[in-house]
């Protein structure tokens, strides 16, 4: 089905909205054969620790997310920013090494934290609405001690 048909077929009926969205989304991820790495990157700060982290700023970049890594450094990770705040779900389809994400409010605070198996569809999803959510290697909040109601800093987070 071409997008334009798609187009057409979306804009007659609001019913047909999570069709088109889906449709228009998942041949994006099928396509994608190894993992994007030339996103922009920002700096964010958890206390004493630096973070390098990669933009995931489109519906494109944000349904890739970190598919295909073998491996990411310990220090960097992805901020996946969305637009308006809203229940955010992340599942970890062609996602080859273990995760966890922040789920992440406006003011940098976070909101709740979700350990994620690679390679699975299982759903995770925010506690509350947020525009953030930030993917690190799995145990990298632990770690550090950084837990619900801790606030990160940077850019990102600043209105």
């Amino acid at each position: 089905m071409t997008f334009r048909l798609i187009s057409r077929i979306c804009t007659r009926s609001m019913h047909w909205t999570a069709v088109c969205l889906l449709a228009a989304v998942i041949p994006l991820a099928a396509a994608q054969t190894g993992p994007q790495m030339q996103l922009p990157r920002t700096k964010l700060t958890a206390g004493m620790h630096m973070l390098d982290v990669q933009l995931a700023q489109t519906p494109e970049q944000r349904q890739i997310g970190l598919m295909f890594r073998k491996d990411m450094p310990q220090h960097e990770g992805m901020l996946f920013v969305f637009e308006q705040p809203a229940t955010q779900c992340f599942w970890m389809r062609n996602t080859l090494i273990p995760l966890t994400a922040a789920f992440v409010a406006d003011d940098g605070t976070i909101v709740n934290l979700a350990d994620m198996k690679p390679q699975s569809d299982d759903s995770h999803c925010s506690t509350k609405p947020v525009r953030f959510v930030l993917e690190m290697n799995v145990g990298w909040f632990a770690k550090r001690q950084i837990k619900v109601g801790y606030q990160l800093g940077g850019q990102a987070f600043a209105r």
